[in-house]
């Protein structure tokens, strides 16, 4: 129980800055089919809303029309809606440019179904590859 929360999500560490990372995915989500839905600047949001001033956080939102078109089908895997769309976090620590992303691999089976076999395959293999080519690194779950 401990260690789910450190295995829900992958996170690895991009040499380039935020917005050139963000850059790159995008790119690298368009190259594999994705659709880049938007880019939020949720650092400017919280601080808009009254929240702290904080350090640079994108959120890349991607969408995968079939992989979604399969998961939304059946009424029953319709609430997955929520998890939609896909989203990568690019973020400024102390350490550099980090990228984290939810561990479908490891989450997609937890649902079974044809949520599980999307989320655990095919998105989960996209996903790996998108992030790797962008930061140029392999991704540890």
């Amino acid at each position: 129980a401990l260690s789910l929360p450190h295995l829900m999500f992958t996170e690895t560490t991009s040499s380039r800055s935020v917005d050139e990372t963000v850059v790159r995915l995008s790119a690298e989500a368009r190259a594999h089919g994705w659709v880049v839905s938007g880019v939020r600047k949720l650092d400017n949001s919280v601080q808009s809303n009254g929240g702290p001033d904080l350090p640079t956080i994108r959120l890349v939102e991607l969408c995968h029309a079939r992989h979604a078109g399969e998961i939304l089908d059946a009424d029953s895997d319709r609430r997955m809606a929520v998890m939609m769309p896909c989203t990568i976090a690019v973020y400024e620590t102390a350490k550099g440019t980090r990228v984290a992303a939810l561990n479908a691999a490891l989450m997609g089976p937890v649902f079974g179904g044809d949520v599980g076999r999307v989320m655990g395959h095919a998105v989960a293999r996209d996903q790996a590859a998108i992030i790797a080519s962008a930061v140029g690194a392999p991704i540890i779950p």
